[in-house]
């Protein structure tokens, strides 16, 4: 029996499940890893229960996500790599803030606190979330137009549609309202402490054509950062659907190498 190279645990973003990760995990146990794709609380991958039903979901905080990480983490008999997708980035952030995971791989991830960068397209991805006061303690499903422009905006509309069915579930509205109050200062469920010294190695990896998340966010927060090993990587012509877009493993593979160096 080959042993493991070690833990690798996956976090998902706001509107998606474990189930996004599917490529990665299986491309990471087939080089020797053990592959963790733990939910948020509340969160499987039974999509279309979810869609029926996502009160579960309601008033979902920040905090909470990662402390479910947290206690996972604490589990494990030895620190893991973290890699987190979108609002799965910033879990990242934090729990490496907290002394958790031995390298982190922040990927179109969601700003930290206090890092005041607003580009318009991201104003326009969170509008289905931010335009309208009621989703601070609900979920908000994106249309077929919402979903292309904020995930998929690379593919047909056709496209995007298949991903959408198969992947997306209700968002809880809390973390972006939360993420949005925190922009202009480090405060917070997202704070994070920037000065820290023994930090583990961070990557932050930019999709160039990421509306949620453009590289100048991510080039923006990885700035906030006075210490430790902080990197960025940008991919052009990926979207924020980088996890599983065509050209994935191109993507997966950078990540787990610059882990596994660092």
């Amino acid at each position: 029996m080959t042993e493991s190279k070690g833990t690798v645990v996956l976090i998902h973003g706001l509107w998606m499940t474990p189930k996004s990760w599917d490529g990665w995990k299986a491309r990471f146990e087939a080089e020797g890893y053990d592959v963790l794709v733990p939910g948020w609380p509340g969160v499987t991958d039974d999509i279309e229960g979810l869609r029926k039903d996502p009160s579960v979901l309601n008033g979902l905080r920040i905090k909470t996500v990662v402390d479910h990480y947290a206690t996972i983490i604490e589990a494990l008999p030895e620190k893991p790599i973290i890699m987190g997708h979108s609002f799965g980035g910033l879990m990242t952030q934090l729990l490496l803030d907290r002394g958790y995971g031995r390298v982190g791989v922040a990927i179109d991830s969601a700003q930290s606190a206090g890092v005041p960068v607003l580009p318009p397209s991201v104003i326009k991805s969170g509008m289905p979330i931010l335009g309208n006061p009621l989703t601070i303690n609900k979920t908000v499903l994106l249309n077929a137009k919402q979903f292309h422009y904020a995930f998929t905006n690379e593919m047909s509309l056709e496209e995007s549609e298949k991903v959408r069915e198969a992947l997306q579930i209700p968002g809880p509205g809390k973390p972006l309202w939360q993420s949005a109050a925190n922009l202009f200062t480090n405060t917070g469920d997202s704070k994070i402490d920037y000065k820290k010294t023994d930090r583990a190695p961070l990557l932050f990896i930019a999709g160039g054509k990421d509306h949620i998340v453009p590289p100048k966010v991510n080039r923006k927060n990885a700035k906030a950062y006075k210490a430790g090993v902080v990197e960025v990587k940008e991919f052009p012509g990926r979207t924020h659907y980088i996890v599983g877009q065509d050209g994935w493993e191109e993507v997966a593979d950078y990540a787990i190498s610059w882990a596994a160096q660092h």
